[in-house]
């Protein structure tokens, strides 16, 4: 539970320095899980409170003084932006009390006002609780699967700065920020075209409408996969042709891929699934040899390298997704293709915009498929931080895999030596799934299961007449595989409280 200081309680701990009382909330802030935030829009009044108090302590030089405890105070704490419908206040009996409830009424019920002003205790109702109410609420001992309130924390500044920019120029699609992101993509993956696109769905679609993949052609990918990979081969009317992974890293088998070629064969689309590349340069050699273009679904791997080369760099063509939870999420749908063909760029920045490459002119035909403004500001805002996340993702596996090998029966991610991952996801095989996700469960440890069908068993697909048995690896790990909660802000003492739980459900 998130706590939004009173103004003047909080100018009252701020010009006092007694820390006995605030030192037990914070602790148990901590406990729940939650955030202090201070309103940006009593800055002002928080002032003129602190100093008025130091006045009454005959402190020398009151001004400067309260500035300075004030910056102290702050320190470690987050400034909650006033809004434009927290100003009009001034037929509320208290506007400074109406502000902080409207203020806290945008969490949703997962932020009080803390206070020990009997009158705002007695208005607010359950939006506003007194330190000692506060201190004795119950502490979950569950942890999150994700956590993108502490990334949200760290670059609340800039992220609100460019979004009230998108705001002020009202240039939501096609705005500034979607170039600046495209470049700033390019660079970093290091290719000479990115393409921002609305989702990573969109992002193969435009990828294979530009290799002009239609009616009638196959494209051969994994069957062990989130369905948008087989599903948009099968949306242009072609067909996809599965083919079986490699048991150890769940991409691709390089070294299956050529029986499955055939005359109508269009493009090979290996899945750089959980975070880790698939064996491009093994599959590329296999394209080469038959002419075939690559498609890299970089949906869980951006950031990842493979030999010293970045994922979405590695092929013809690179494709992700910036959906929320993704390595690099953004607040929304979001993707990014990438490419150093300068006629496919030109091709996929058409589709991308219904086909046109002048305003009403359209040569092809194509989709409306732009990634805008308001989710490029936020990427723009991530990127900065996004290295030392990745770093953090691959400290937070290797801890889990350090923790729990050994364990018999369990089978923990393996890393192919010319690699790295960005752990997407952390991925599991146990034997029993059912009971092991029951175990955590009551630990209060969440798991997912990416992903559970594989894509030739399900019943879009029923059309291939794959049954069971047609892809044996990727049908025996879909059965056994559970993912952890995995982001770069966990915690020790939460990891610990996962590792004892998976290590309970296998010795109980």
């Amino acid at each position: 539970m998130n706590i939004l200081l009173d103004t003047m309680w909080a100018a009252q701990l701020a010009g006092s320095g007694d820390a006995g009382q605030w030192e037990h909330v914070t602790k148990h802030c901590d406990a729940l899980g939650g955030r202090v935030f201070l309103y940006a829009g009593a800055v002002g009044e928080l002032q003129r409170a602190v100093e008025a108090l130091l006045q009454e302590q005959e402190v020398a030089q009151p001004a400067e003084e309260a500035r300075s405890r004030i910056k102290a105070f702050s320190e470690g704490k987050h400034w909650l932006a006033a809004l434009a419908g927290e100003g009009d206040v001034w037929n509320a009996e208290n506007p400074a009390h109406e502000q902080l409830l409207r203020a806290v009424s945008r969490f949703d019920g997962k932020c009080v006002v803390l206070t020990e002003d009997s009158q705002l205790l007695a208005r607010g109702g359950d939006r506003v609780m007194s330190p000692d109410f506060y201190c004795a609420l119950p502490v979950s001992t569950g942890v999150p699967f994700i956590n993108l309130g502490i990334q949200q924390d760290k670059i609340r500044a800039d992220l609100e700065r460019r979004l009230h920019r998108v705001l002020a120029h009202g240039a939501y699609i096609n705005g500034p920020e979607v170039g600046l992101l495209e470049t700033m993509l390019a660079d970093y993956v290091g290719v000479q075209h990115c393409i921002g696109v609305s989702s990573g769905t969109d992002a193969l679609l435009i990828a294979m409408m530009a290799l002009g993949i239609g009616a009638g052609d196959e494209v051969i990918t994994t069957p062990f996969t989130f369905i948008a990979t087989g599903e948009m081969i099968a949306f242009l009317g072609a067909k996809p042709v599965f083919v079986d992974i490699d048991p150890k890293t769940y991409n691709l088998d390089p070294a299956l891929i050529e029986a499955a070629i055939t005359p109508r064969t269009k493009a090979i689309m290996p899945v750089s699934l959980y975070g880790q590349c698939a064996d491009m340069d093994a599959i590329n050699a296999v394209a080469c040899k038959h002419g075939l273009p690559v498609i890299e679904d970089a949906a869980q791997s951006f950031g990842a390298l493979y030999k010293d080369r970045k994922s979405c760099g590695l092929s013809l063509i690179g494709a992700t997704s910036f959906f929320p939870s993704k390595p690099l999420g953004g607040y929304g749908d979001g993707g990014a293709i990438f490419t150093n063909d300068e006629a496919l760029a030109k091709a996929m920045r058409e589709i991308r915009e219904h086909g046109q490459d002048r305003r009403y002119h359209h040569p092809r035909i194509g989709l409306n498929g732009r990634l805008d403004a308001l989710q490029a500001a936020v990427l723009l805002a991530k990127m900065p931080l996004f290295d030392q996340e990745r770093c953090d993702r691959v400290r937070v596996g290797n801890r889990y895999k350090q923790e729990l090998q050994g364990i018999e029966g369990l089978i923990l991610p393996y890393v192919a030596p010319d690699n790295t991952s960005v752990y997407a996801q952390f991925t599991l095989q146990v034997p029993d799934r059912e009971t092991f996700v029951d175990v955590l469960k009551a630990a209060g440890i969440p798991t997912a299961v990416h992903y559970p069908v594989p894509l030739h068993l399900q019943p879009a697909f029923d059309a291939l007449a794959q049954g069971k048995g047609a892809f044996p690896v990727s049908e025996s790990i879909a059965e056994r595989v559970v993912s952890l909660p995995m982001h770069p802000y966990m915690t020790d003492a939460e990891q610990d409280q996962i590792i004892a739980a998976v290590r309970s459900a296998f010795h109980g």
